[in-house]
Protein backbone atom coordinates (compact mmCIF):
# COMPACT_ATOMS: atom_id res chain seq x y z
CA UNK A 1 0.00 0.00 0.00
CA UNK A 2 1.39 2.83 -0.84
CA UNK A 3 1.23 6.65 1.47
CA UNK A 4 -1.39 7.90 -0.50
CA UNK A 5 -3.82 5.21 -0.03
CA UNK A 6 -2.53 4.80 3.55
CA UNK A 7 -3.29 8.29 4.16
CA UNK A 8 -7.24 7.79 3.02
CA UNK A 9 -7.36 5.53 5.75
CA UNK A 10 -6.63 8.03 8.28
CA UNK A 11 -9.46 9.27 10.60
CA UNK A 12 -8.28 12.84 10.34
CA UNK A 13 -9.11 13.05 6.16
CA UNK A 14 -12.20 11.40 7.15
CA UNK A 15 -13.38 14.46 9.35
CA UNK A 16 -12.71 16.77 7.11
CA UNK A 17 -14.14 15.63 4.35
CA UNK A 18 -17.02 15.48 6.89
CA UNK A 19 -16.18 18.99 7.50
CA UNK A 20 -16.13 20.03 4.26
CA UNK A 21 -19.76 18.34 3.34
CA UNK A 22 -21.71 18.99 6.50
CA UNK A 23 -20.74 23.70 6.16
CA UNK A 24 -20.87 23.39 2.20
CA UNK A 25 -24.64 21.61 2.28
CA UNK A 26 -25.67 24.16 5.14
CA UNK A 27 -24.32 26.93 3.15
CA UNK A 28 -26.50 25.09 -0.36
CA UNK A 29 -29.26 24.94 2.08
CA UNK A 30 -29.13 28.92 3.10
CA UNK A 31 -29.30 29.78 -0.40
CA UNK A 32 -31.46 27.70 -1.81
CA UNK A 33 -33.60 29.02 1.06
CA UNK A 34 -33.15 32.53 -0.04
CA UNK A 35 -33.90 31.30 -3.93
CA UNK A 36 -37.02 30.89 -2.85
CA UNK A 37 -37.84 34.94 -3.58
CA UNK A 38 -37.44 34.21 -7.37
CA UNK A 39 -39.98 30.90 -7.50
CA UNK A 40 -43.42 33.30 -7.97
CA UNK A 41 -41.80 34.90 -10.35
CA UNK A 42 -39.62 32.97 -12.54
CA UNK A 43 -39.90 29.42 -11.82
CA UNK A 44 -37.60 28.44 -14.30
CA UNK A 45 -34.80 30.37 -13.05
CA UNK A 46 -35.43 28.78 -9.73
CA UNK A 47 -34.90 25.50 -10.95
CA UNK A 48 -31.38 26.72 -12.67
CA UNK A 49 -30.22 28.29 -9.50
CA UNK A 50 -31.07 24.72 -7.74
CA UNK A 51 -29.71 22.47 -9.55
CA UNK A 52 -26.32 24.01 -9.96
CA UNK A 53 -26.94 24.59 -5.95
CA UNK A 54 -27.65 20.98 -5.69
CA UNK A 55 -24.72 19.83 -7.95
CA UNK A 56 -22.48 21.73 -6.17
CA UNK A 57 -22.84 19.37 -3.20
CA UNK A 58 -23.72 16.10 -4.24
CA UNK A 59 -20.68 15.65 -6.40
CA UNK A 60 -19.00 15.60 -3.27
CA UNK A 61 -20.24 12.15 -3.27
CA UNK A 62 -19.28 11.35 -6.93
CA UNK A 63 -16.06 12.82 -5.89
CA UNK A 64 -15.78 10.06 -3.37
CA UNK A 65 -16.77 7.17 -5.43
CA UNK A 66 -14.93 8.14 -8.69
CA UNK A 67 -11.62 10.23 -7.85
CA UNK A 68 -11.25 9.88 -3.96
CA UNK A 69 -11.83 5.95 -4.24
CA UNK A 70 -10.78 5.42 -7.72
CA UNK A 71 -14.02 3.17 -8.22
CA UNK A 72 -16.23 2.53 -11.80
CA UNK A 73 -19.10 1.24 -13.09
CA UNK A 74 -19.39 0.40 -16.73
CA UNK A 75 -22.68 0.16 -18.55
CA UNK A 76 -23.84 -3.25 -20.83
CA UNK A 77 -26.12 -1.40 -23.43
CA UNK A 78 -26.81 -1.18 -26.76
CA UNK A 79 -24.85 2.09 -27.97
CA UNK A 80 -27.82 3.24 -30.19
CA UNK A 81 -30.45 2.79 -27.47
CA UNK A 82 -28.54 4.40 -24.79
CA UNK A 83 -27.42 7.85 -27.31
CA UNK A 84 -30.31 9.72 -25.82
CA UNK A 85 -29.56 9.48 -22.34
CA UNK A 86 -28.42 12.77 -21.09
CA UNK A 87 -30.49 14.51 -23.66
CA UNK A 88 -34.22 13.61 -22.60
CA UNK A 89 -36.21 13.56 -19.35
CA UNK A 90 -35.79 10.28 -18.04
CA UNK A 91 -37.27 7.61 -15.39
CA UNK A 92 -34.52 5.54 -14.19
CA UNK A 93 -35.90 1.96 -12.68
CA UNK A 94 -33.40 0.36 -10.79
CA UNK A 95 -32.84 -2.49 -8.33
CA UNK A 96 -31.88 -2.20 -4.48
CA UNK A 97 -29.68 -4.40 -3.22
CA UNK A 98 -27.35 -2.97 -2.06
CA UNK A 99 -25.79 -0.11 0.47
CA UNK A 100 -24.61 1.77 -2.32
CA UNK A 101 -26.48 0.98 -5.87
CA UNK A 102 -27.82 5.16 -5.63
CA UNK A 103 -23.88 6.30 -5.48
CA UNK A 104 -22.92 4.06 -8.59
CA UNK A 105 -26.50 5.52 -10.52
CA UNK A 106 -25.48 8.72 -9.51
CA UNK A 107 -22.01 8.61 -10.63
CA UNK A 108 -23.65 7.44 -14.26
CA UNK A 109 -25.62 10.57 -14.32
CA UNK A 110 -22.59 12.74 -13.19
CA UNK A 111 -21.18 11.93 -16.39
CA UNK A 112 -23.94 11.91 -18.20
CA UNK A 113 -24.12 15.87 -16.69
CA UNK A 114 -27.80 15.36 -14.96
CA UNK A 115 -27.06 14.74 -11.83
CA UNK A 116 -28.06 18.19 -10.33
CA UNK A 117 -31.50 17.93 -11.56
CA UNK A 118 -31.97 14.15 -10.40
CA UNK A 119 -35.02 13.77 -8.40
CA UNK A 120 -36.42 10.93 -6.04
CA UNK A 121 -39.30 8.77 -4.63
CA UNK A 122 -38.53 9.03 -0.71
CA UNK A 123 -40.57 8.78 2.10
CA UNK A 124 -42.06 11.97 3.79
CA UNK A 125 -39.33 11.98 6.76
CA UNK A 126 -36.49 12.55 4.89
CA UNK A 127 -37.52 16.52 3.32
CA UNK A 128 -36.61 17.25 7.21
CA UNK A 129 -32.99 15.49 7.12
CA UNK A 130 -30.41 18.66 7.58
CA UNK A 131 -28.48 18.74 4.18
CA UNK A 132 -29.68 15.80 1.63
CA UNK A 133 -33.31 15.74 2.40
CA UNK A 134 -33.47 19.98 2.70
CA UNK A 135 -31.73 19.65 -0.97
CA UNK A 136 -34.05 17.26 -1.94
CA UNK A 137 -37.05 19.46 -0.79
CA UNK A 138 -36.09 22.57 -2.99
CA UNK A 139 -35.34 20.81 -5.83
CA UNK A 140 -38.66 18.94 -5.86
CA UNK A 141 -38.15 15.52 -5.29
CA UNK A 142 -41.39 13.90 -4.51
CA UNK A 143 -42.15 13.08 -0.80
CA UNK A 144 -44.37 10.24 0.01
CA UNK A 145 -46.64 9.38 3.50
CA UNK A 146 -47.26 5.58 2.81
CA UNK A 147 -50.79 6.05 2.12
CA UNK A 148 -52.20 5.62 -0.91
CA UNK A 149 -55.06 8.39 -0.56
CA UNK A 150 -52.65 10.94 0.45
CA UNK A 151 -49.74 9.69 -2.12
CA UNK A 152 -51.94 9.48 -4.86
CA UNK A 153 -52.57 13.37 -4.50
CA UNK A 154 -48.79 14.54 -4.15
CA UNK A 155 -47.94 12.27 -6.89
CA UNK A 156 -50.70 13.72 -9.31
CA UNK A 157 -49.69 17.40 -8.09
CA UNK A 158 -45.60 16.83 -8.10
CA UNK A 159 -45.79 15.36 -11.23
CA UNK A 160 -47.47 17.79 -13.36
CA UNK A 161 -44.60 20.03 -11.42
CA UNK A 162 -42.08 17.91 -13.15
CA UNK A 163 -43.39 17.92 -16.57
CA UNK A 164 -42.57 21.99 -16.62
CA UNK A 165 -38.71 21.92 -16.63
CA UNK A 166 -37.10 24.40 -18.47
CA UNK A 167 -35.49 23.55 -21.39
CA UNK A 168 -32.04 22.09 -21.38
CA UNK A 169 -32.47 20.89 -17.66
CA UNK A 170 -32.82 17.06 -18.16
CA UNK A 171 -34.70 15.96 -15.51
CA UNK A 172 -33.67 11.99 -13.89
CA UNK A 173 -36.37 10.42 -12.05
CA UNK A 174 -34.87 7.66 -9.51
CA UNK A 175 -37.40 5.35 -9.01
CA UNK A 176 -36.61 1.88 -6.74
CA UNK A 177 -40.31 -0.13 -6.73
CA UNK A 178 -39.04 -2.76 -4.42
CA UNK A 179 -39.39 0.62 -1.74
CA UNK A 180 -36.84 -0.62 0.12
CA UNK A 181 -33.24 -2.25 -0.08
CA UNK A 182 -32.96 -6.21 -0.44
CA UNK A 183 -32.32 -8.20 2.90
CA UNK A 184 -32.62 -11.86 3.71
CA UNK A 185 -35.38 -11.14 5.99
CA UNK A 186 -37.76 -8.79 3.59
CA UNK A 187 -37.09 -11.15 0.70
CA UNK A 188 -38.95 -14.00 3.22
CA UNK A 189 -41.52 -11.33 3.97
CA UNK A 190 -42.08 -10.73 0.35
CA UNK A 191 -42.17 -13.97 -1.27
CA UNK A 192 -44.93 -14.98 1.25
CA UNK A 193 -46.90 -11.93 -0.33
CA UNK A 194 -45.85 -13.56 -3.94
CA UNK A 195 -47.46 -16.52 -3.00
CA UNK A 196 -50.63 -15.49 -1.60
CA UNK A 197 -51.42 -13.95 -4.94
CA UNK A 198 -50.23 -16.23 -7.27
CA UNK A 199 -46.79 -14.47 -8.45
CA UNK A 200 -43.72 -15.91 -9.98
CA UNK A 201 -41.36 -15.63 -6.65
CA UNK A 202 -38.03 -13.84 -7.29
CA UNK A 203 -34.44 -14.98 -6.40
CA UNK A 204 -32.93 -11.24 -5.46
CA UNK A 205 -35.27 -9.37 -5.76
CA UNK A 206 -38.36 -7.76 -3.52
CA UNK A 207 -42.07 -7.81 -4.89
CA UNK A 208 -42.09 -4.11 -6.66
CA UNK A 209 -44.54 -1.87 -5.13
CA UNK A 210 -47.67 -1.18 -8.27
CA UNK A 211 -49.35 1.29 -7.41
CA UNK A 212 -47.03 4.59 -7.18
CA UNK A 213 -45.08 3.09 -11.01
CA UNK A 214 -48.72 2.78 -12.68
CA UNK A 215 -49.82 6.77 -11.56
CA UNK A 216 -45.82 7.18 -12.29
CA UNK A 217 -46.35 6.10 -16.14
CA UNK A 218 -49.45 7.84 -16.47
CA UNK A 219 -48.14 11.14 -14.71
CA UNK A 220 -45.33 11.17 -16.88
CA UNK A 221 -46.34 10.28 -20.04
CA UNK A 222 -46.26 12.93 -22.87
CA UNK A 223 -43.74 14.89 -21.25
CA UNK A 224 -40.74 11.90 -20.17
CA UNK A 225 -40.08 9.98 -22.82
CA UNK A 226 -38.31 6.67 -21.98
CA UNK A 227 -37.93 4.48 -19.42
CA UNK A 228 -34.56 2.83 -18.44
CA UNK A 229 -34.52 -0.23 -16.94
CA UNK A 230 -30.89 -0.79 -14.54
CA UNK A 231 -30.09 -3.48 -12.88
CA UNK A 232 -26.65 -3.01 -11.26
CA UNK A 233 -24.16 -5.99 -10.16
CA UNK A 234 -20.79 -5.21 -8.42
CA UNK A 235 -18.06 -7.35 -9.31
CA UNK A 236 -15.91 -9.56 -7.53
CA UNK A 237 -12.52 -7.73 -8.67
CA UNK A 238 -13.61 -4.92 -6.54
CA UNK A 239 -13.71 -4.41 -2.39
CA UNK A 240 -17.71 -5.25 -0.67
CA UNK A 241 -19.63 -2.05 -2.05
CA UNK A 242 -19.97 0.12 1.43
CA UNK A 243 -19.81 3.60 2.11
CA UNK A 244 -16.93 3.04 4.17
CA UNK A 245 -14.93 1.06 1.80
CA UNK A 246 -15.16 3.82 -0.33
CA UNK A 247 -14.41 6.31 1.95
CA UNK A 248 -11.42 4.08 2.58
CA UNK A 249 -10.36 4.69 -0.85
CA UNK A 250 -11.20 1.07 -1.85
CA UNK A 251 -12.33 0.31 -5.52
CA UNK A 252 -15.87 -1.08 -5.91
CA UNK A 253 -16.49 -2.09 -9.19
CA UNK A 254 -19.55 -2.16 -10.74
CA UNK A 255 -21.55 -3.32 -14.37
CA UNK A 256 -25.07 -1.70 -14.75
CA UNK A 257 -26.99 -2.89 -17.12
CA UNK A 258 -28.97 -0.70 -19.00
CA UNK A 259 -32.47 -0.84 -21.38
CA UNK A 260 -34.73 1.89 -22.93
CA UNK A 261 -38.40 1.40 -22.78
CA UNK A 262 -40.38 4.14 -24.27
CA UNK A 263 -43.10 5.33 -21.63
CA UNK A 264 -45.75 5.14 -24.36
CA UNK A 265 -44.88 1.39 -24.86
CA UNK A 266 -45.92 0.26 -21.51
CA UNK A 267 -49.68 -0.40 -21.13
CA UNK A 268 -51.61 2.09 -19.16
CA UNK A 269 -55.41 1.08 -20.13
CA UNK A 270 -55.81 -0.87 -16.71
CA UNK A 271 -54.43 -0.55 -13.46
CA UNK A 272 -53.70 -4.28 -13.49
CA UNK A 273 -52.06 -4.79 -17.20
CA UNK A 274 -49.17 -2.17 -15.88
CA UNK A 275 -48.51 -3.62 -12.91
CA UNK A 276 -48.29 -7.09 -14.99
CA UNK A 277 -46.16 -5.26 -16.86
CA UNK A 278 -44.19 -4.05 -13.87
CA UNK A 279 -44.12 -7.64 -12.43
CA UNK A 280 -42.96 -9.34 -16.11
CA UNK A 281 -39.89 -6.79 -15.53
CA UNK A 282 -38.72 -7.67 -12.56
CA UNK A 283 -39.17 -11.51 -13.41
CA UNK A 284 -36.64 -9.93 -16.49
CA UNK A 285 -34.73 -8.49 -14.53
CA UNK A 286 -33.89 -11.50 -11.65
CA UNK A 287 -32.95 -13.41 -14.15
CA UNK A 288 -30.77 -11.37 -15.67
CA UNK A 289 -29.54 -10.63 -12.53
CA UNK A 290 -29.31 -14.50 -11.74
CA UNK A 291 -26.99 -14.81 -14.89
CA UNK A 292 -24.48 -11.88 -13.77
CA UNK A 293 -23.79 -13.94 -9.96
CA UNK A 294 -22.97 -16.94 -12.23
CA UNK A 295 -21.09 -15.04 -14.65
CA UNK A 296 -19.48 -12.06 -12.51
CA UNK A 297 -20.54 -10.05 -15.60
CA UNK A 298 -23.51 -9.17 -17.83
CA UNK A 299 -23.85 -10.43 -21.29
CA UNK A 300 -24.09 -7.84 -23.88
CA UNK A 301 -21.62 -4.56 -25.56
CA UNK A 302 -21.02 -2.04 -22.94
CA UNK A 303 -19.93 1.71 -22.67
CA UNK A 304 -17.79 3.34 -20.93
CA UNK A 305 -18.96 6.94 -19.77
CA UNK A 306 -15.76 8.98 -19.04
CA UNK A 307 -15.27 10.58 -16.35
CA UNK A 308 -15.82 14.26 -16.44
CA UNK A 309 -13.55 16.61 -14.31
CA UNK A 310 -16.38 19.20 -13.34
CA UNK A 311 -16.90 17.27 -9.37
CA UNK A 312 -12.88 17.27 -8.59
CA UNK A 313 -13.04 20.84 -9.34
CA UNK A 314 -15.93 21.41 -7.50
CA UNK A 315 -14.52 19.41 -4.65
CA UNK A 316 -11.29 21.59 -5.15
CA UNK A 317 -13.25 24.92 -4.52
CA UNK A 318 -14.93 23.58 -1.75
CA UNK A 319 -11.98 22.58 0.58
CA UNK A 320 -10.03 25.81 -0.60
CA UNK A 321 -13.12 27.89 0.52
CA UNK A 322 -13.40 26.11 4.03
CA UNK A 323 -10.17 24.56 4.93
CA UNK A 324 -8.12 27.82 4.76
CA UNK A 325 -9.92 29.34 7.44
CA UNK A 326 -10.39 26.46 9.40
CA UNK A 327 -6.88 25.77 9.72
CA UNK A 328 -6.20 29.36 10.07
CA UNK A 329 -8.86 28.94 13.43
CA UNK A 330 -7.84 25.82 14.70
CA UNK A 331 -3.47 27.74 14.63
CA UNK A 332 -4.71 30.42 16.44
CA UNK A 333 -6.81 28.39 18.77
CA UNK A 334 -3.34 25.84 20.01
CA UNK A 335 -1.33 28.58 19.75
CA UNK A 336 -2.90 31.59 22.15
CA UNK A 337 -6.25 30.33 22.98
CA UNK A 338 -6.91 29.45 26.74
CA UNK A 339 -7.01 25.59 28.03
CA UNK A 340 -10.88 25.74 28.19
CA UNK A 341 -11.49 26.62 24.36
CA UNK A 342 -8.70 23.64 23.51
CA UNK A 343 -10.76 21.46 25.86
CA UNK A 344 -13.90 22.65 23.54
CA UNK A 345 -12.58 21.81 20.25
CA UNK A 346 -11.09 18.62 20.98
CA UNK A 347 -15.04 17.80 22.43
CA UNK A 348 -16.48 19.69 18.99
CA UNK A 349 -14.52 16.94 17.04
CA UNK A 350 -15.19 13.50 19.30
CA UNK A 351 -19.16 15.03 18.54
CA UNK A 352 -18.21 15.22 15.18
CA UNK A 353 -16.73 12.00 14.40
CA UNK A 354 -19.59 10.58 15.90
CA UNK A 355 -21.84 11.89 13.78
CA UNK A 356 -19.75 11.45 10.65
CA UNK A 357 -20.22 7.53 11.77
CA UNK A 358 -23.76 8.15 11.94
CA UNK A 359 -24.43 9.65 8.86
CA UNK A 360 -22.48 6.82 7.07
CA UNK A 361 -24.73 4.59 8.80
CA UNK A 362 -27.52 5.66 7.71
CA UNK A 363 -26.33 4.22 4.30
CA UNK A 364 -26.37 0.42 5.49
CA UNK A 365 -28.53 -2.04 4.59
CA UNK A 366 -29.44 -2.92 8.04
CA UNK A 367 -30.68 0.55 8.61
CA UNK A 368 -33.47 0.29 6.00
CA UNK A 369 -37.11 0.10 6.93
CA UNK A 370 -39.06 -2.92 7.06
CA UNK A 371 -40.36 -4.35 4.26
CA UNK A 372 -44.19 -3.98 4.57
CA UNK A 373 -44.84 -1.66 6.89
CA UNK A 374 -45.27 2.42 6.77
CA UNK A 375 -42.34 4.49 8.69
Amino acid sequence: MGLWAEMKTWFVLHLLLGYIFIISGLIVNFLMLCSCIVWPFNKSLYRKINCMLAYSHWSQFTFLAQWWSGSNCIVRTDPELFGPFGHEHAVVLMNHKYDIDWLLGWVMIERLGMLGSSKIYGKQALRYVPLIGWAWYFTESIFLKRNWEEDKKILLRDLKNMASFPVNYWITILVFPEGTRFTDQKHRLSMEVARQKGLPELKHHLLPRTKGFVMTVRGLRGHVPALYDSTIGFRSDGVEPTLMNVLYGRKVQAELHVRRILIEDIPIDTDEECAAWLHKLYQEKDELYDRFTKQGHFDGPYVELPKRFTDLIMMIIWAILLCVPLFYYLGKVFLLGSLYVQFGLVGTIIVASIGLRMMISVTEIHKGSVYGKAD
